[in-house]
């Protein structure tokens, strides 16, 4: 496949390849190229991240009758020699655009494209990250520490380091919350304005995905607090900090008391 300075359409069949929508053989070499270029992998996550917020906050508007005064006025300024069947397709069309952009912008405050929101935006982002990656059943994160045995676990464990660390270019360490009863799903890389971040990913033993939090290390922008500041947005919880030249945040649904707990532990460990 061409590089992505030489072929114009990738971004394309990223985009079809991400709805399922090419056959096999180019399937196959999509997945293929994608194992080559992590960061265009990351990029492509990140779509999927967006994607899936997006549809969780708009879908409802696509099953929403539309309304009378709309396809009025579209059945009477738009030209007579259109069926009356595309012109009702059209009004529908237009409302589920209108709802699109007005629920967008709440979306994307979440995502970190609003400025106005509360927080820097890469933290508001990690925020929607969180929201995208913790539910997920099968895929939560990209590299997985579970193993058949403990030696295979710490295999697993220091690859997710090493690989984190190489690609966010600072030290990622794997924090031990054991001791407040949650311990390490694995991780994934996560693309950013200001560099790539790493997302590791926590569950409190026994319970479930509910329970999880997810930790964030990367580059932090000029205006993020050195000291411990929290933000809530709806259910999620987010501390975060700066410790030397990495910025740390922790996201999860729990009492601020519980996340702060964690928020320590993790920065006892970090000195």
């Amino acid at each position: 496949m061409n590089t992505p300075e030489r072929d114009p359409l990738l971004s394309d069949k990223l985009s079809a390849w991400l709805d399922d929508q090419l056959p096999p053989a180019q399937r196959a070499e999509i997945d293929a190229w994608l194992q080559e270029h992590p960061e265009d992998a990351a990029r492509v996550r990140l779509w999927a991240a967006d994607r899936d917020a997006l549809r969780a906050r708009l879908g409802p508007a696509a099953e929403e009758p539309v309304p009378g005064k709309l396809e009025h006025l579209v059945m009477n300024y738009t030209p007579a020699r259109r069926s009356a069947g595309a012109l009702r397709w059209a009004a529908g069309v237009g409302i589920f655009v209108l709802g699109t952009m007005v629920g967008a912008g709440s979306a994307w405050r979440m995502l970190g494209d609003d400025d106005s929101a509360a927080g820097p935006g890469w933290e508001r982002r990690v925020m929607g990250a969180h929201a995208v990656y913790a539910p997920e059943v099968r895929h939560p994160v990209e590299v997985a520490v579970a193993a058949a045995t403990p030696e295979d676990s710490r295999a697993q464990e220091e690859h997710l380091s090493r690989w984190l660390t190489k690609r966010v270019d600072r030290p990622v360490k794997l924090f031990d919350l054991r001791a407040q009863g949650f311990e390490l799903i694995g991780g994934r890389l996560l693309p950013e304005t200001n560099g790539p971040c790493a997302q590791l990913m926590y569950q409190r033993v026994g319970q479930p995905a509910a329970t999880r939090v997810t930790v964030y290390l990367r580059k932090p922008e000029s205006n993020t607090p050195a000291a411990f500041k929290y933000e809530r947005q709806g259910e999620l919880g987010m501390f975060y900090w700066v410790e030397g030249t990495t910025g740390y945040a922790i996201v999860g649904a729990l009492p601020r008391e519980q996340l702060l707990a964690l928020a320590e532990a993790i920065y006892k460990q970090v000195g």
